[in-house]
């Protein structure tokens, strides 16, 4: 703690009469726990991402399956327990980083504040406020507390963190500030009313806070399968066991041979052929691989199923300032005060030019001046003789300069600068209908250009009063009594080269573009009308305070809204709720304070690198350099994972399919089980696993269409049930024409190697389907895997792994006929499906007419 002798950085700090905290007063006031101290978590804990990937349904089948088959000593088969490990590392480590990268952008240095404590001022850390100390605001710093204006000498804040306004605003003595505010310019003497998190800021970002995990569609239809399987696992495997026990002579012949082993293992094959272990594997790992992506493009994701997401979005909500516009201040255009050019005007150009150069010109001009001096300088305008400057005021709200001829040229606020004159002329005993009479058409033509989307100053011209020096009217800066306005000059944020582009890409998409923002709507509609939000149609805006409080209301009105102005955080949540009652999948981006809750409610929250910690911290999705232009390529990214992802999910299914019929046809038939876990380990690499994972990193923009499940349902049916009959019927027949005695674990081995081998051959036909069309590298690939998969049955340490051994004599000559009837079940099946469904998408039709 320093204390400092009335001064601050060459500041005089202003003489006040009230002294502050004592010491005894902090210090009860820090036991009570009153304090500044927050929780500036910028992202989810270590402990909150390994929960989230740890503890899964899918885990847990898969977990209790393995530890079974690890009991009957039969680790071979235990192999599949390793898509635990890899599946929950690859989560874990990827949002791990996600979690590194976050926290390193949002270090920051907590600048001391200075307060006021038994009568001195002292510098402290912004989390030693304490409930009841008065703090200093000065120009440059943020608010640390929310508090109470005692005195203030021409406060300004910029609220918009909080409130979404651009705009600065004057505070007065009685008026209430809130943390995170910004003081643009002078300084007050506050008292702190609320501390920590009972701050309107903390208050604010509460809710969002709680983290929410993002289901996609593509995770709650696995998560469907799980649940229906966890419900049928368990009483089937009990059955399963029971029959296996009984094809081995019982429960006590089992018991005193061992046999037992084998028949739980029989069982666990069943179990795992119905759960799609690759698919939840291969669903992580792309939405990793896409996450890597994504941050080679400066975008950070930390969710990763919000990548799914994306490929959903059909309705994006922009916060203005920051996406479409970069905060930045830039001069348009001089313009004329009264006229529409400036060879009607009656002012010379080049004197306002060069007068509006000079009031600009301060020693530290403001963003505004400095945007002024950049329009001016390809005209090579050169600093004018002064005799005096009056430099800008948020106190005056203008700014003047003297010419040596006694002109006084004047910059501001046009309606502070018309009252002004107004007010001069009446303490000067002049008409003031004269005053009113000029202005008039002027403020007219402010409004119209401020419609347009322009900031607008005034500047206006007037002379020193008879026998008044230059330095007496700096030395006490007061308006005349009359000035003739010559010329506006007109600004306005800086918008983003890519903003009209990457909006153009979202139109061209389907996706629906709103501007939500705290400004005034008519501003918002011109910035938005300039970047082309609804192309050639003009937007349609609308103050929020006009808009409807019944959510469903909310949602008919938004349909035919593009921009809403003077938005609360509150209202921007329900914004969302309205589009999500009208079964809209909605992307918000933000970077205040006052845009968390909005964020927390969308379906994809997408913060900027700039944003506030509070903001990033609840966002899924972060562009690290705050380009809106990237938006494009992660909705992309996105897309390209769910349409590939959809597509291979259609072979895990399949496999839960026949898994699941095979293991109802054994225990209503009583016979072995006719693979091992191990057998169907080798097929799903080669006819699943591998080739899925290769096709799901093609290049695919389609959009994504709700219903996934039931598409590759209505896929793996009629493959599931081909392979699944067709592995039953030889199970049945082979053993009777052969001569085999399934009894015989010698038998038992041939008869479930030519089973598999049946699975292997229609697993590649499906293969083929999903990868259609062939007539490219896709038919290469399920070549090169068929291949692999007949190679591998000729290589000794491979086959006598997966126990997988080619027939001889009669037992091949069967299992060829096998094959061909396995082949024609599976054609009749895919063709009996195309009937069926073009059945019933006539009648559907029918009944719609």
């Amino acid at each position: 703690m320093t204390v400092t002798q009335g001064t601050m950085a060459g500041t005089t700090m202003p003489q006040v009469g009230e002294r502050g905290l004592d010491r005894d007063a902090v210090r009860i006031r820090v036991e009570q726990g009153q304090t500044n101290h927050t929780d500036d978590s910028t992202s989810r804990s270590v402990a909150s991402i390994i929960r989230a990937n740890v503890f899964t349904l899918f885990n847990g089948i898969i977990l209790t399956a393995m530890i079974v088959v690890l009991l009957t000593g039969s680790w071979k088969d235990a192999v599949f327990g390793l898509v635990i490990i890899i599946n929950t590392a690859i989560g874990i480590v990827t949002e791990l980083r996600a979690k590194v990268t976050l926290d390193r952008l949002s270090i920051l240095v907590a600048s001391p504040v200075l307060v006021r404590r038994n009568g001195d001022d002292v510098e402290i850390a912004p989390s030693e406020i304490v409930l009841g100390d008065l703090v200093w605001i000065r120009a440059g710093e943020q608010v640390p507390a929310d508090a109470t204006i005692l005195h203030t000498w021409g406060l300004e804040l910029d609220e918009s963190m909080l409130t979404g306004e651009s705009r600065t605003v004057r505070k007065q003595e009685g008026e209430s500030v809130y943390s995170g505010s910004t003081a643009v310019s002078g300084m007050a003497l506050v008292h702190v009313d609320a501390v920590g998190e009972h701050s309107y800021a903390a208050g604010l970002t509460a809710q969002a806070k709680v983290y929410k995990r993002n289901l996609s569609d593509l995770s709650r239809g696995i998560n469907t399968i799980l649940r229906v399987m966890s419900f049928v696992v368990v009483p089937l495997c009990l059955l399963l066991i029971w029959s296996q026990l009984h094809t081995v002579g019982g429960l006590g012949n089992a018991i005193a041979t061992g046999a037992w082993r084998q028949a739980v293992v029989s069982a666990v094959a069943g179990v795992v052929g119905m759960i799609p272990e690759g698919l939840v594997l291969l669903t992580s790992l792309n939405f990793a691989i896409a996450a890597m992506r994504l941050a080679r493009h400066h975008t950070l994701v930390q969710d990763l199923e919000s990548v799914e997401t994306l490929a959903r979005v059909d309705c994006l909500n922009l916060d203005k300032t920051g996406t479409i516009t970069d905060g930045g201040i830039v001069a348009d255009a001089l313009v004329p005060a009264t006229a529409d050019d400036w060879r009607a005007a009656e002012t010379n150009r080049d004197e306002a030019v060069q007068a509006t150069y000079d009031l600009c010109n301060e020693e530290n001009p403001n963003a505004t001046g400095r945007a002024a001096m950049e329009l001016f300088a390809a005209e090579h305008v050169r600093p004018g003789e002064l005799a005096a400057r009056i430099p800008f005021s948020s106190s005056r709200k203008w700014s003047a300069i003297v010419r040596a001829d006694g002109t006084i040229w004047i910059m501001g606020a046009p309606e502070v600068l018309a009252r002004g004159f107004v007010d001069a002329a009446r303490n000067a005993g002049s008409e003031t209908s004269v005053v009113d009479t000029v202005f008039a058409p002027v403020l007219e033509r402010v409004q119209t250009k401020a419609a347009e989307g322009h900031r607008v100053l005034l500047i206006a011209r007037a002379h020193l009063a008879q026998g008044q020096a230059a330095a007496t009217f700096a030395d006490s800066p007061a308006l005349p009594a009359y000035a003739q306005p010559e010329a506006l000059l007109l600004c306005s944020e800086r918008i983003r080269s890519d903003a009209e582009a990457t909006l153009r890409w979202f139109r061209d998409q389907g996706v629906r573009c709103r501007v939500i923002s705290g400004d005034n709507p008519a501003t918002v509609r011109a910035i938005a009308a300039n970047v082309k939000l609804t192309g050639d149609r003009e937007p349609v805006a609308v103050d929020a305070h006009d808009l409807p409080q019944d959510i469903d209301e909310l949602a008919r009105a938004l349909e035919r809204i593009d921009v809403v102005g003077r938005v609360l955080p509150e209202q921007k949540q329900a914004i969302v709720k309205a589009l999500h009652a009208s079964h809209h999948v909605v992307a918000m981006t933000g970077d205040g304070v006052n845009d968390t809750l909005a964020l927390k409610e969308a379906d994809l929250g997408v913060a900027m690198g700039n944003a506030a910690p509070a903001t990033k911290a609840v966002a899924e999705l972060v562009l690290v350099d705050s380009k809106f232009s990237h938006l494009p390529d992660v909705v992309a990214r996105g897309r390209q994972v769910m349409a590939n992802m959809e597509r291979v999910a259609s072979l895990f299914l399949t496999k839960t399919v026949y898994s699941a019929l095979i293991s109802l046809g054994v225990v209503l038939l009583a016979m072995p089980f006719p693979y091992l876990p191990r057998h169907i380990s080798y097929i799903g690499a080669l006819t699943i696993g591998m080739p899925a994972f290769i096709l799901a990193l093609a290049p695919n923009t389609r959009r994504y269409i709700p219903g996934f499940l039931g598409r590759v349902v209505r896929f793996a049916l009629p493959g599931g049930i081909a392979v699944g009959l067709s592995v039953l019927i030889a199970e049945a027949t082979m053993p009777g024409i052969l001569g085999w005695n399934l009894s015989h674990a010698a038998d038992l081995a041939w008869q479930r190697s030519c089973c598999a081998m049946i699975v292997f051959v229609l697993g590649v036909l499906v293969l083929a389907l999903v990868a259609r069309p062939l007539a490219s590298w896709r038919g290469v690939l399920v070549a090169v895997f068929a291949a692999a998969g007949v190679i591998g049955l000729f290589i000794p340490p491979v086959a006598d792994f997966f126990a997988l051994h080619i027939p001889q004599g009669g037992a091949l000559v069967a299992l060829m006929v096998a094959l061909l009837a396995s082949v024609a079940i599976f054609v009749l099946c895919q063709l009996a499906s195309r009937v069926f469904a073009r059945i019933f998408s006539h009648n559907r039709q029918t009944r719609q007419s």
